[in-house]
């Protein structure tokens, strides 16, 4: 309390002596701070607050003795040539202080900002009427040049009325203010035999005068700038010092959780969490593929001390112990990725549910490098994960129901001896409660570009059996399918005439064009050999074989010269027939891999044709 006393009288700063603090590495921030955030809006708008002289918030410091408490770094572009002596560090404030200093340099890469004096404008049309500061959109042309070109040409900023807002920099500018003045009004001097010369110089003076006094004037004004700040004293203790941190950011623009378990790690450990993201980033190259890293790390990072991997189980997670646990993690989260790889899972966009990522990379942990007991578990946990596609087990309380299945899966991997009978004490392995999809669902699935966990499941599945390309025959790979696209096997222009939805699951390929022309309505295997430049038709056959696509169904569907009621009655029938059939190669297939087998393509279209 005696600490918060001292520090809740807010003390005066002037945007001079910030400018010179952060100028000789007197302030920096505590490495766990967010980085720079503001948009050009968000620091056009405090400039102006500053050039208008208008109240702003205070900022918090932390005072810095012999040693920092916590890692820091400079503000962005503010590194000192010399390294002085660190008297702050800054808590709050970072990104007004980051905005100015910036602004006051004017190195923002695709930013320039410019003060704006309507009476120096000799358009028709004026910007405005009001002294303010405004941002011009940078670009790099063709032939390298930063365009507009205008905006680092004196006479021409000059001639739309903007000064380039780094003359306002605090220091001694006398120099370049006369510079940048001279040659922003250079086309105002008359040459000597111009008859008129002598009252065009006298223009010419005046226009410099009363340029370089609105510069002054806007220059002191920046100097002078009050922004205050509260101050927490050198022997405020460390965690103390974190905990104002976080409850000031909360309570103004909230942080996420990892912003706040960063700051938690800082405290306890003394060490970067986000270093260790960059080194993990470097070594897991595949994990980073199925969506936000930092959520990967906390829920990991939960699971592996047996806390549920939402809000409440990162936070209480123990932070020392999350550090000792970094080898694991790495381990566990690539070791996932080579398993969703395995099985036709190749990223975020596909991925039909988030939930398992945390638990089969937990589980890693308990899974030896080698010996027959990898082959057992991974048959564990394909059978896990094939059930969260095909169950309805994750589409509530994913991440509860996440830990519970987790601390099953863990029970059995830690006996090292058990069966499939075993398998019943992890929940979503019991089928009364969570059954798998079969092929009513399956036929009534929706389109898997959308989220949906089934959907995507079954595109999953067509992936694990190659899913080749129409036209060029490549297998399905990470890098194969971000060129593929969502392609209706029933064209969606064809089913629109009877009114049908053709946005299901089971009428979708993912597969490149060769051609992006307009083919219009077509059957569907004509519309298809056109779309991909097929004629072999051995080829077309085998290639839809691999997504579990009934050829001879596509080949039947025949709709030319047919009248409305006929073409209504026949394609809702064949559209129907070949959503169920596909529906049924899908169920065949899922009820293997949903307990970890391994089948092959041939055999589900053998036990398809014999069903």
């Amino acid at each position: 309390m005696g600490i918060m006393q001292q520090s809740s009288k807010a003390q005066d700063r002037t945007l001079g002596i910030w400018y010179q603090h952060i100028k000789q590495g007197q302030i920096k921030l505590p490495r766990f701070q967010r980085f720079e955030a503001w948009d050009r809006g968000r620091i056009t708008s405090f400039m102006n607050t500053i050039i208008n002289n208008l109240p702003v918030g205070v900022t918090l410091a932390l005072e810095v003795g012999s040693t920092e408490k916590f890692i820091s770094r400079y503000i962005v572009t503010a590194e000192p040539t010399t390294i002085g002596t660190v008297n702050q560090h800054l808590l709050d404030g970072q990104q007004r202080l980051t905005a100015f200093w910036r602004s006051m340099h004017n190195n923002y890469e695709s930013e320039t900002f410019f003060v704006y004096l309507p009476e120096f404008d000799q358009r028709q049309t004026k910007y405005s009427d009001e002294v303010e500061v405004y941002c011009q959109g940078r670009w790099h042309s063709k032939d390298g040049r930063r365009m507009p070109l205008w905006a680092d040409e004196p006479v021409n900023s000059l001639f739309r009325g903007f000064i380039p807002i780094h003359l306002l920099r605090p220091g001694d500018l006398t120099n370049q203010v006369d510079k940048w003045v001279n040659e922003s009004t250079s086309n105002l001097e008359p040459d000597d035999s111009d008859p008129n010369a002598l009252t065009k110089y006298k223009l010419y003076t005046a226009t410099k005068e009363k340029l370089k006094d609105e510069i002054k004037n806007l220059r002191e004004r920046v100097t002078h700038f009050n922004l205050p700040y509260l101050s927490l004293p050198i022997e405020t203790p460390k965690d103390i010092a974190l905990q104002v941190f976080i409850n000031m950011n909360t309570n103004s623009k909230p942080l996420s959780l990892y912003d706040i378990i960063v700051a938690e790690v800082e405290s306890v450990a003394g060490k970067s969490l986000h270093d260790l993201e960059d080194q993990l980033v470097n070594q897991c190259p595949r994990a980073i593929r199925f969506g936000d890293i930092r959520n990967l790390i906390l829920s990991t990072s939960a699971l592996l001390q047996d806390k549920t991997p939402n809000n409440k189980g990162m936070i209480e997670m123990d932070k020392e112990i999350l550090l000792a646990n970094w080898f694991k993690l790495e381990s566990g989260l690539e070791k996932m990725a080579w398993l969703l790889d395995s099985q036709g899972v190749f990223d975020a966009t596909r991925l039909p549910t988030n939930a398992v990522l945390a638990v089969i990379a937990a589980l890693y942990d308990l899974i030896p490098e080698h010996g027959d007991f990898v082959a057992k578990a991974e048959k564990l946990l394909r059978a896990y994960l094939w059930s969260a596609f095909f169950t309805n087990r994750y589409e509530n309380s994913a991440a509860s129901r996440a830990y519970a299945d987790y601390k099953g899966l863990k029970a059995l991997l830690g006996k090292k001896e058990f069966s499939n009978a075993d398998w019943n004490i992890v929940p979503i392995f019991n089928r009364d409660e969570y059954p798998l999809s079969n092929t009513d669902s399956l036929a009534e699935a929706g389109w898997p570009k959308k989220v949906g966990i089934e959907a995507r499941g079954i595109l999953a599945v067509a992936s694990y059996f190659g899913a080749y390309d129409f036209a060029d025959h490549r297998q399905a790979t990470f890098e194969s399918i971000q060129h593929r696209e969502y392609h209706h096997l029933f064209p969606d222009s064809l089913l629109k005439e009877i009114e049908k939805n053709s946005f299901y699951a089971m009428n979708c390929a993912l597969i490149t064009w060769k051609t992006n022309r307009v083919i219009g309505r077509k059957d569907p295997i004509e519309y298809l050999k056109e779309r991909v430049e097929l004629s072999d038709m051995d080829s077309v056959q085998t290639r839809l074989r691999t997504h579990l696509i009934p050829y001879e169904l596509l080949a039947k569907a025949h709709y030319s010269d047919m009248g409305d009621e006929e073409l209504k009655s026949k394609l809702n029938s064949d559209f129907i027939e070949f959503r169920r059939s596909r529906a049924k190669l899908f169920e065949i297939a899922l009820n293997k891999l949903c307990v970890g087998e391994q089948p092959t393509l041939d055999a589900i279209w053998l036990e398809y044709q014999g069903s």
